[in-house]
């Protein structure tokens, strides 16, 4: 199996042991507490999940820098995104070790536990370089700028013990899966070349195709449809309703031992290409030899081009990575050849030639119980968003 980044065995940071995490909780209650942000707690999860590996905590701002400007850290580690924990309470002194506490479940029960190394101030010019070259722009109306700029001016950096998984087991207990456990189950199926596929969004019938498309191509053995259960911008689908589109598409039209359908807990930062790197480094980290890259990877709205989150794998330095990627233009279904295909392969088309609705269009016919083209969307996953969409609609008349 392909090895994990930056080290030959995983290394999460959950205190899987019963008892030290028992003890450790018991020490928590006892220690000062931090309310974390949901960022920085969306970083602890997948930290203590294997996601993250090699890191063993949050950066200082020096690592932070680094990644921002270089995409890699003082030390040389390749990575495309600070992992940080920025928060505007100053109390914290370095030195010390405290609790962190979830802000994403009721009570704020303990999630971490953090031997605080630095304890540094971020000036405004030092949060608004790292947002530009996380992002590509200021504009406050990006929301992964919106959320970066607004955490607060305090960096606290050093190493995490990870009690829990937040709210994602319970709330997801058939689809939250750790890096370890996908790593064990890619084992148990027997799949030796594995394909990731990256969603916040249900799956239509052109991402259908084109999971299969890179499968076939590829010669892999399986997929593994990795869809991301934290926060979201407003008007983006809820994960359970994505799980049910998603799970019922793969009931009913993939074959028995070829798609693997699980989740990972992380709060989504819309940054294009650097995320698109972030995305490989962790499906590496789960065991996956190739991530699916198409058209606007991780994008919103217009700030990046159709393949920057393509291109910038070729800046990526040579063996800083194990995992491939596959690059996908867009799919849709050929009125000509009656089946999906990738646009670019299909040059003597127009595009009438092809069915290719907007997610607006989409979203009025779903909340007016009118099925899309089965060519577009498979009937029973169109069924399940249609109900999902005049839920919101009754409820909005309403109010």
């Amino acid at each position: 199996m392909i090895k994990p980044h930056g080290s030959t065995e995983l290394n999460p940071l959950y205190v899987a042991d019963d008892a030290k995490r028992a003890a450790l909780a018991k020490e928590a209650e006892t220690l000062p507490s931090l309310l974390l942000n949901s960022a920085a707690a969306a970083n602890a999860v997948m930290m203590g999940a294997g996601y993250f590996n090699p890191l063993s905590g949050y950066m200082n701002l020096a690592d932070a820098l680094s990644v921002a400007k270089d995409m890699k850290t003082t030390a040389g580690l390749f990575w495309p995104v600070p992992i940080v924990n920025l928060t505007s309470d100053t109390s914290i002194k370095a030195g010390s070790r405290i609790a962190l506490r979830d802000p994403n479940v009721d009570g704020h029960p303990v999630l971490a536990v953090m031997d605080v190394a630095a304890v540094e101030t971020v000036t405004a010019e030092q949060i608004t370089l790292m947002a530009e070259k996380i992002f590509g722009t200021l504009d406050p109306k990006h929301p992964g700028v919106g959320t970066f700029t607004t955490l607060g001016n305090t960096q606290l950096s050093g190493n995490i013990q990870v009690l829990n998984y937040s709210y994602f087991p319970a709330e997801f207990p058939d689809t939250f899966r750790t890096a370890v456990e996908i790593r064990a189950e890619i084992t148990k199926r027997g799949w030796k070349k594995v394909v990731a596929f990256q969603t916040r969004n249900p799956m239509h019938r052109a991402h259908e195709e084109l999971c299969r498309m890179a499968k076939d191509r590829l010669n892999a053995d399986g997929i593994v449809i990795h869809m991301l259960l934290g926060k979201l911008k407003a008007g983006d689908i809820p994960a359970d309703v994505r799980d049910a589109a998603i799970r019922k598409m793969v009931e009913l039209y993939f074959e028995p031992n070829t798609v693997m359908v699980c989740g990972y807990g992380f709060d989504m930062l819309y940054a294009g290409p650097r995320e698109a790197v972030l995305h490989a480094i962790f499906r590496q980290n789960m065991g996956t030899n190739y991530l699916i890259v198409g058209r606007d990877h991780a994008g919103v709205g217009s700030y990046y081009g159709p393949f920057d989150a393509q291109t910038i794998f070729e800046s990526v330095p040579k063996g800083a990575l194990e995992i491939e990627i596959f690059g996908a233009d867009n799919t849709a279904w050929s009125k000509k050849l009656n089946q999906v295909v990738m646009m670019r392969e299909a040059p003597e088309h127009t595009p009438d030639d092809f069915i290719n609705l907007s997610g607006t269009k989409v979203r009025e016919m779903l909340g007016k119980g009118i099925a899309p083209p089965p060519e577009f969307s498979r009937p029973e996953v169109a069924k399940i968003l249609s109900d999902y969409y005049q839920d919101l609609d009754r409820a909005a008349a309403k109010s």
